[in-house]
């Protein structure tokens, strides 16, 4: 079926019927979708306090799936239920909402705008076919929502950009539409104008009624959005005939309109306010008519279990069970609670299903494949939950106690799995390091830390093997402070300390050691004695151990227990408890007892050599250096530049970024690097980003 055959399908199947303003139609929410045509999967994305989940609740209330609105102060609207973002007064988790538009579908998913929860923003983007942007009428666009633009572009993602707070009194339509096309592009144009006074919408195409507009505003309006239609239009003959002044007909000009929308090459605005309801009629209705539906949107590429490929899935209901989890939670009540989007076949309560992740291994989420059984199905509203008997390729659905499942994973059919290839998850970059306030606590702890990693991939966890210290790399402070409210939502205590940069040590100067360990306490004794000199190797070469005994001093099999003791030694440190590294040890003499010499012996001997040189010798103190490759707009280039001089940074060189901006690859000590994922953020206005690897250690300076 084309793109506008299934629009034409769900617009002439009921849209305006009674249905829409039933006060009771939360229960009907709770029937699964029968039809893909029928739905819509919208995320609401812009940034932070732009009016996105506002705008939520009042589409709820509109359409009747709540009663009244609930308040982001008070801590009751639908999306926002996470204890963290009612503290925070900001989402922190996507949310489904679903609403019916006659007997369309509409699943309205609510992304945070914070950059610390870009993976959450992705993770809706990834169940959704479509996005609505949604920019403040008060406030500028920032570069953080700019880039997102960008995200969607590259993979032909339709887009409707809304207005919102056009209730304030310092509200200007005018100037942030401007603002739009200066970020997003000309494709921007506006759909509808504010009346005088807010009293309503003006509806451009049609331009009839100007509602207290100059006249010549309102057709300056209709003259540019005809031409980008026309530039869109499939129909060459159009430009030719609104040259030579035809009156094109309405109803062409819409169909071409809703075309270009649903294949992301045109991007209307409307205005609207969640306080006095406009726009949301004019809202609803382009979602329905204009957007697509599933059946119009290409599926992630999928895999088999062994990696090969297989063919493009299809939105069919009857053909293969292919589905994602977007978002995982865990309930007091319900466990594991998976959020689904459902690409291809139908899940049905009490089916087998195989879930399967791959690809998460660096992040502390090991590869896993485990069959299970779903015994409850749901439709969500927010935190709230209404059984569904099935779930259509198409829609989204949640479902409880699954044991496995993690963000990221495919559910399948269990007699033919597959993968769903992952989408991008962002790079956490911000170290935190925390403990149990007691022995129990650190048991919770361990518990409780693979439930959060579990629902959150853009968390990773490390036990770092040199510091012995539990590190979360997060995304920012803000998602820090997420994590660790949900750890101790579960019961634990903690605290967190200061990170320690796992740093090595070295010899700077050549020096000998002897080691002798005596003991003789009855019976067999212990006995052993070793001489050894010690000198500095190159960076990054290690060690080497050489033997040097005359006239076997010290037999074959002792040698190789005085190098295991200095192998131990070095792993514990000689001066400051970290590991010894890139050295070279000389054995070059040692005695031995006929009956009290023994493995155990020879090793505490080297040991105690090793020690006895290091006394002896300057000892170096070797700090991890990463290579950071940094990508800024041009604009902020001198600054982050400046900054990095600043943290002992050498500069290696800037290349053109893809698409634009500048890459700047350095050398930074990781002891600079701590933080840096804040305040990058603070020096490029949230636009800045940046990866890091392992280079190598260096000396540290005094």
């Amino acid at each position: 079926m084309s793109a506008k055959g299934t629009r034409e399908t769900a617009k002439g199947s009921g849209t305006g019927t009674p249905e829409a303003k039933r006060s009771d139609n939360g229960s009907a929410l709770a029937l699964a979708a029968s039809d893909p045509a029928r739905i819509r999967n919208v995320a609401l994305v812009g940034h932070s306090a732009a009016g996105k989940s506002m705008l939520v609740e009042a589409l709820l209330a509109a359409t009747g799936a709540t009663s009244r609105m609930g308040s982001i102060s008070e801590g009751t609207t639908v999306s926002d239920s996470d204890p963290s973002a009612i503290h925070q007064q900001r989402s922190v988790t996507m949310s489904v909402a679903p609403i019916l538009v006659g007997d369309v579908k509409v699943n309205l998913i609510d992304t945070p705008g914070y950059t610390d929860f870009t993976g959450e923003l992705r993770a809706g983007l990834r169940a959704a076919d479509a996005a609505l942007f949604v920019v403040s009428a008060l406030d500028g666009i920032d570069g953080a929502t700019t880039a997102l633009w960008g995200e969607c572009e590259n993979v032909r993602m339709p887009r409707v950009v809304v207005i919102s707070k056009l209730d304030h009194p310092r509200a200007d339509f005018s100037a942030a539409v401007v603002r739009c096309q200066e970020a997003f592009g000309e494709s921007v144009l506006p759909l509808y104008l504010p009346a005088s006074g807010n009293a309503g919408l003006i509806g451009v195409l049609e331009g009839a009624d100007h509602q207290g507009l100059p006249v010549a505003d309102v057709e300056e309006a209709r003259g540019t959005l005809i031409e980008g239609i026309i530039a869109e239009s499939e129909d060459e003959t159009l430009m030719d005939r609104y040259l030579g002044g035809e009156e094109l007909p309405l109803m062409d000009l819409v169909s071409d309109l809703e075309t270009a929308v649903a294949r992301g090459s045109f991007f209307p605005v409307i205005p609207t306010s969640a306080e006095s309801g406009l726009g949301l009629p004019e809202l609803m209705a382009l979602v329905t008519d204009a957007l697509p539906s599933p059946l119009e949107r290409i599926a992630p590429a999928v895999m088999k279990p062994d990696g090969s490929s297989l063919k493009p899935l299809e939105c069919d209901p009857t053909g293969r069970l292919a589905a994602e989890v977007v978002r995982t939670t865990v309930d007091p009540f319900l466990g594991r609670v998976c959020l689904v989007r459902v690409f291809s076949g139908t899940l049905r309560e009490d089916s087998s299903i195989h879930v399967g992740g791959r690809g998460l291994a660096d992040r502390g989420h090991e590869d896993h494949d485990a069959d299970e059984r779903v015994t409850h199905l749901y439709s969500p509203v927010g935190s709230s939950l209404k059984a569904v008997p099935k779930c259509i390729a198409g829609d989204i659905c949640a479902i409880s106690k699954l044991a496995t499942a993690e963000t990221g994973d495919t559910v399948s059919d269990r007699e033919a799995p597959l993968l769903i290839e992952t989408w991008n998850m962002p790079e956490p970059l911000m170290p935190i390091a925390i403990e149990g306030a007691s022995r129990s606590d650190e048991d919770a702890l361990a518990k409780s830390i693979g439930k959060v990693a579990a629902a959150d991939p853009t968390l990773r966890l490390e036990r770092n093997q040199d510091t012995h210290q539990l590190i979360l790399w997060c995304m920012g402070e803000a998602h820090a402070e997420v994590v660790l409210d949900r750890l101790r939502h579960q019961g634990v205590k903690l605290q967190t300390v200061d990170v320690v940069t796992p740093l090595r040590e070295t010899f700077a100067t050549k020096a000998a050691g002897h080691g002798r360990h005596v003991k003789q306490s009855g019976g067999h004794g212990q006995f052993a004695i070793c001489d050894i000199e010690v000198e500095p190797l190159g960076r990054g070469e290690g060690f080497a151990f050489t033997d040097k005994i005359i006239g076997g001093a010290i037999p074959g099999t002792f040698v190789t227990s005085v190098e295991k003791g200095i192998r131990s030694q070095m792993l514990k440190g000689v001066s400051a408890g970290f590991p010894v590294v890139d050295i070279k040890v000389t054995l070059v003499g040692g005695k031995t007892h006929s009956v009290d010499s023994s493995d155990a012996a020879f090793q505490a001997a080297g040991a105690l050599a090793l020690r006895e040189a290091a006394a002896a010798a300057k000892i170096q103190l070797l700090e991890p250096v990463s290579s950071v490759v940094i990508s800024v707009p041009d604009d902020y280039v001198g600054a982050v530049m400046s900054d990095l001089s600043g943290r002992r940074g050498r500069v290696t060189g800037t290349t053109a970024a893809d698409g634009q901006g500048t890459d700047i690859s350095a050398e930074v000590p990781d002891q600079e690097l701590l933080r840096y994922a804040i305040d990058l953020r603070a020096l490029s206005a949230g636009t800045g980003r940046f990866r890091r690897s392992y280079l190598r250690h260096e000396p540290l300076p005094k």
